[in-house]
């Protein structure tokens, strides 16, 4: 494993400014606190900030030494999740039922470290944009409301870049794949109305329950029938609510769920599909069905050239053996997707590990992503501050930065 030394000589430093994110975590643009802190760690490396992008979005401006107009974003998120750490180690969350269980609080890190570095080591034409960004869990898109915010207007890049710890995968090793990578995520709601009456007398009324049990059973042949077999698809319904007492057959049933997608031609058809079973199922026995269909992110969709070049870059800091170059895609998803449909650029893995990097005191459950018990493996803060190096670099490289025409 090839890391530049400064990181190594800065693990402490670094490894103390991540457990003091970790446990100060903030919910969806309220990371006052967290861009205060990046503000404040930028600024004392003499790079110049932008605020208020997203609300609470922090952008940290490197410009080269060397002559170029060119311009490459890294992006990191801030943001934690609204779910309780069971982890008694010292740095845990201070708040209560706010959880950096994603390990939001190591991105951050690993650019703020890699931000420290490039404020010295200017060898490159062109500028480098830092981007702290807010608000990726949960579906509240920090990445679009910083685009809507006018982020590649005001600081216009030719790609964008972003890396996401990875639970399950080794220490040491790194995944990606050209295309998509991580999946459309969209919610639904479906409203079943019927006619209530007494359980005893059910000819009576028009049962909406018995019709929601049976649009839930033919929503699920969406995926099995009218999928591409080879095009990947997830239809989940993760809620019904229906009645009050048990001897009433309620009015109305409710169905919520979630759809993902790596494509936007598959997302069209099961919500065409998911319109025309609901409407249809619910008026064959008496009731009327109604869709609310959400599309909350889009599939995140890396770019041949910028997915390639990543490759590179990963195999000369940890060799090929440990690079998946075309590792399989999440059914989750991710909001640095709005950036992909924006700029050429391309989303990695980094692995954390299995769990055994944590102190003790950690919580019985496994080191997973939104998982009580995770904590940010700190071994890869040089590791990871190393990859966005060595990617700026070979970026502003002639002729490797470069987007096919």
């Amino acid at each position: 494993m090839k890391l530049l030394e400064p990181f190594l000589e800065w693990q402490e430093d670094i490894k103390t400014i991540r457990r003091d994110l970790h446990a100060h975590p903030e919910l969806a643009f309220q990371e006052v606190r967290t861009a205060d802190k990046v503000a404040e760690l930028l600024s004392s490396w003499n790079i110049p900030i932008d605020r208020g992008l997203g609300g609470t979005g922090v952008v940290g401006i490197i410009k080269g030494d060397l002559a170029g107009e060119r311009a490459i974003g890294l992006r990191a998120d801030m943001d934690a999740l609204p779910m309780q750490e069971i982890n008694s180690f010292d740095h845990a969350s201070q708040h209560e039922g706010k959880m950096h269980g994603c390990g939001h609080d190591g991105h951050t890190a690993m650019l703020l470290n890699a931000a420290r570095y490039l404020s010295t080591h200017r060898n490159f034409g062109g500028t480098v944009y830092l981007i702290f960004q807010p608000a990726e869990e949960g579906g509240n898109a920090g990445a679009r409301k910083m685009i809507e915010d006018g982020l590649f207007k005001k600081f216009p890049m030719d790609a964008v870049f972003g890396m996401h710890n990875w639970p399950g995968m080794k220490a040491g090793q790194f995944g990606v794949t050209p295309g998509p990578i991580m999946a459309s995520s969209n919610l639904f709601s479906i409203t079943i109305e019927g006619k209530g009456t007494h359980a005893g007398m059910p000819h009576l009324g028009n049962d909406p329950i018995m019709a929601a049990v049976q649009t839930a059973q033919a929503i699920q042949t969406i995926v099995s029938r009218n999928r591409h077999p080879m095009e990947a698809a997830v239809v989940s319904i993760t809620q019904i609510h229906a009645g009050s007492a048990t001897n009433v057959i309620p009015n109305v049933a409710e169905l919520k769920g979630t759809v993902r997608t790596f494509t936007t031609e598959t997302l069209d058809m099961i919500e065409t599909r998911m319109n025309e079973i609901i409407s249809s199922t619910a008026r064959a026995l008496g009731c009327e069905g109604t869709l609310v269909f959400e599309r909350k992110y889009p599939p995140t969709i890396n770019t041949e050239a910028e997915a390639a070049l990543c490759i590179d870059v990963m195999k000369s800091i940890v060799g090929p053996e440990n690079v998946d170059p075309k590792v399989v895609p999440t059914m989750g998803a991710e909001d640095f997707s709005f950036m992909l449909q924006e700029v050429p650029g391309c989303y990695v893995w980094i692995g954390n590990g299995m769990g055994d990097h944590r102190d003790t005191g950690h919580g019985l459950g496994p080191c997973m992503l939104h998982n009580g018990s995770y904590d940010f493996n700190d071994e890869l803060l040089p590791l990871g501050a190393t990859y966005w190096v060595r990617l700026v670099e070979s970026w502003f490289t002639p002729n490797k930065g470069k987007s096919p025409i």
